[in-house]
């Protein structure tokens, strides 16, 4: 895949997001979610293919980025509906990636498992290697960007503290976070690369979930200088248990949902909200619907009361931040991602679909 495809991609996705102001775009937003609810959910199968399992997507513009296992990357024109394809290879092994980013100029993508690999767009044409670890213990879950310069990906721990690495530099180079700055990891605490949505961040904030024998908030309120972390009321300690996904609607209201992918029909302990910024969590529609779910993201101009579930349990949604919620597909998926407040594309096992909510 060259370069100057995904650039001009990026640029034409920028370019498009600057066709309306923001106080026109959030006084439309507004209007359309105070008069609108879910009811149902439409699924448009846009790639199929019975080799990939996928759980990395991001959203560029009005097109779609993902990269999955056996190396497979790719970039969907919206507009054309076409696909361009790739694969990377690392001498003999072609890596799984499980968490993607992007900025305004390059595309991120991240592997899991030793070596842990990540990649960005490169000036000759291919994907460029920008930061390798070697570890038997090393396994990395998720990936998000502050801003064009500055980012973050977490990890499994592979001393007594999560691996969280950071870029100051638009992700030309990364630095792993010393164990003496965080706070120290329970044992058996790790996470779960199931949706790329372990991280969360609104202004200068970020918030990591943790799961397993311990599901934790971390949160760093100064781009990841200084480090904090919370107890959740969540189902936790086996290794199957606890956060899979987390979404922020902004600074103060966010959720975590999980639960144990073993007992995928477990509704106990598996959902809460925050309204203080993640200082607090509070258990929502414990012992109802929705079971199990792997990604949970707030629909965009929903004022924090709308959010959707997805996971290989189906489809759910609330439209009153959680505190009941409707199955809307019995159809997998192990990750969602908003294009604007009715569309989202979602994928998972063979398969990338495009959402409409109506």
């Amino acid at each position: 895949m060259k370069k100057v495809w995904i650039m001009a991609l990026l640029a034409f996705a920028a370019c498009k997001n600057d066709t309306k102001s923001t106080e026109e775009s959030s006084n439309e937003e507004k209007q359309i979610s105070a008069h609108r609810t879910f009811e149902k959910v439409e699924i448009e199968s846009i790639l199929e293919n019975d080799s990939l399992s996928i759980r990395a997507i991001e959203v560029i513009g009005n097109n779609l980025a993902f990269a999955a296992n056996h190396g497979t990357y790719g970039l969907y024109n919206s507009a054309a509906g076409t696909w361009k394809l790739s694969q990377q290879k690392y001498d003999s092994l072609t890596p799984e990636f499980r968490a993607i980013g992007s900025t305004a100029n390059d595309f991120f993508m991240l592997s899991v498992a030793n070596p842990a690999l990540l990649y960005k767009t490169g000036d000759d044409g291919k994907m460029k290697l920008v930061y390798k670890e070697e570890n038997e213990k090393v396994f990395y879950d998720a990936i998000a960007f502050w801003n064009d310069k500055e980012g973050i990906a977490m990890g499994d721990p592979t001393d007594d503290c999560l691996s969280i690495i950071i870029t100051r530099d638009g992700g030309n180079s990364w630095e792993k976070i010393n164990c003496s700055k965080l706070p120290k990891a329970a044992e058996g605490e790790a996470a779960f690369a199931a949706s790329n949505s372990n991280i969360a961040i609104e202004d200068d904030h970020v918030w990591i979930l943790s799961g397993g024998m311990k599901s934790r908030v971390f949160h760093s309120a100064d781009k990841g200088e200084n480090w904090e972390v919370v107890e959740t009321p969540l189902v936790q300690g086996k290794p199957t248990l606890g956060g899979y996904s987390m979404d922020f609607y902004d600074a103060e209201n966010g959720i975590i949902i999980g639960g144990n992918y073993e007992d995928p029909e477990g509704n106990t302990g598996n959902k809460a909200i925050t309204k203080d910024g993640g200082k607090t969590w509070n258990l929502i529609a414990d012992g109802q619907e929705p079971n199990y779910k792997s990604s949970v993201r707030y629909v965009p101009s929903g004022s924090g009361e709308e959010i959707v579930a997805a996971g290989f349990t189906g489809i759910s949604y609330t439209k009153d931040a959680g505190k009941t919620w409707e199955k809307l597909s019995d159809e997998g998926f192990f990750t969602l991602r908003f294009l604007n407040d009715s569309t989202a594309y979602a994928a998972g096992s063979k398969r990338i679909a495009k959402l409409h909510f109506k």
